[in-house]
């Protein structure tokens, strides 16, 4: 199919127009909040600010469909740890630690990233089986083969992964 189904979200992410737009928003409420004490957004301002920008982007239709909550504390821990890795200087103390204005979007991308992509799985965990349980039931009232009814099986999955991959791209 292509791009990963994280590539073709956060792609999408980072060339919207609105997402952007709302990333630079929060982050200037961020630093508003804290007076400009610091040079970004400190790690204690990121659960407040992930909820502030789930606001600001429900109109967006990759948001509005696949993110219908905002992420959770562990989501934002594990966005902003996966962010820290990747820093030229890891060894700062969780304290010292600030994000600036594209740290922060790139935050933000991961972030959202993660829960389109986790949420689009447990939609695919929650639609297949119960379609696999309608196709082994008609095809044990027909008295169809076995092998209709797996190619039945392999080409329903096969659709709706195909189906929530593509509605992915927003």
């Amino acid at each position: 199919m292509g791009l990963s189904s994280s590539k073709r979200v956060s792609r999408t992410l980072r060339n919207s127009a609105d997402f952007n737009s709302a990333c630079d928003s929060v982050y200037e409420d961020c630093l508003a909040l804290t007076q400009h004490a610091f040079p970004g957004v400190k790690p204690y301002q990121l659960f407040s600010a992930s909820e502030n920008l789930h606001r600001s982007l429900s109109s967006l239709p990759l948001i509005h469909k696949w993110v219908p909550t905002p992420p959770t504390r562990s989501q934002v821990d594990k966005a902003l740890t996966r962010q820290v890795e990747q820093k030229p200087d890891p060894i700062q103390e969780k304290s010292e630690i600030t994000l600036g204005s594209g740290e922060f979007k790139e935050f933000a991308v991961d972030l959202f990233t993660d829960a389109v992509v986790s949420n689009a799985g447990k939609a695919i965990l929650r639609q297949v089986p119960i379609g696999v349980i309608g196709i082994l039931g008609v095809g044990g009232l027909t008295r169809s083969g076995k092998e209709l009814v797996g190619a039945a099986i392999g080409v329903y999955a096969l659709g709706v992964s195909t189906s929530i991959y593509l509605g992915l791209a927003g």
